[in-house]
């Protein structure tokens, strides 16, 4: 298999990358062969799988839009991916040009394509790390430089929970996370939930997931709330993303099909 010019040389390129699928199912172009044949094979499982991705990706848009008319200049997005049109420096800079934005992501060509992407940009960074690492995330240096964490900060966990297994104590994680950031801080989750859908889809989901080495954990709607301990859900709470603060009502029609459950939280001043 031909290795891109832009491929890092460290990966694997034959092994399929949670990160690439996902683009994949976005439309961009930074994946590889096995990631897109992993993603086909998981369309052929459950057809909605794209449409899942851009309504948890027009949920993001939304959240952020929301945290930057609350006042919100500072983002940590942890699990964000390949950088496609829309992320969430370019909503937020362009809303409020002083903000500031760090990434994180294990995925070397994420995080490679972020760099490039953000060459020119002062205001926003890209941190190779692990959401099971809170600890090394909060003492990087590159976040250490940009944002200020006495300060209100936004933190999104989007479309990234699911790939944290219970035996890796996400409510813990979380924990760490919340204890660092100021009063009035914010976050932002969402994540894959089986509520509604048939056993067999879970099942097929669950098969090719295991193949990219990040297996996913479903989660109902009781679970991700219990992960808001410390914040204060805004309304509407937990909900299927399509109706979190829809842009018009036909936009949250049939919004369970989008499997995701979302939704965003405050630490009281």
């Amino acid at each position: 298999m031909q290795r891109p010019d832009w491929a890092p040389d460290d990966i694997d390129i034959e092994r399929p990358s949670v990160a690439r699928m996902y683009d994949y199912y976005l439309g961009g172009s930074h994946n590889f062969a096995a990631d897109r044949a992993a993603a086909q094979t998981m369309v052929a499982a459950v057809p909605e799988a794209p449409l899942m991705a851009q309504a948890n990706r027009a949920f993001l848009r939304r959240a952020v839009h929301f945290l930057v008319d609350a006042g919100v200049r500072q983002f940590l997005d942890i699990g964000s991916g390949i950088p496609t049109v829309g992320n969430v420096h370019e909503i937020v800079q362009q809303l409020a040009p002083t903000s500031r934005v760090v990434y994180v992501d294990t995925d070397a060509v994420a995080v490679a394509h972020s760099q490039e992407i953000l060459a020119d940009n002062s205001q926003a960074t890209v941190v190779q790390e692990d959401l099971r690492h809170p600890d090394r995330i909060l003492g990087h240096p590159e976040l250490r430089r940009l944002l200020d964490l006495s300060e209100p900060t936004a933190v999104l966990l989007v479309a990234v929970l699911h790939f944290v297994s219970d035996d890796d104590r996400p409510a813990e994680l979380l924990r760490v996370l919340r204890e660092a950031l100021a009063p009035g801080s914010w976050l932002v989750l969402s994540q894959a939930s089986h509520e509604g859908r048939p056993d067999t889809e879970r099942s097929d989901a669950e098969a090719v997931y295991q193949r990219t080495g990040s297996p996913l954990w479903f989660r109902d709607r009781s679970e991700l709330t219990t992960l808001f301990d410390g914040f204060e859900l805004v309304e509407p709470g937990v909900v299927w993303v399509p109706q979190w603060r829809p842009e018009t009502p036909e936009s949250s029609v049939n919004a369970e099909a989008s499997a995701f459950l979302g939704g965003v939280g405050r630490i009281r001043d």
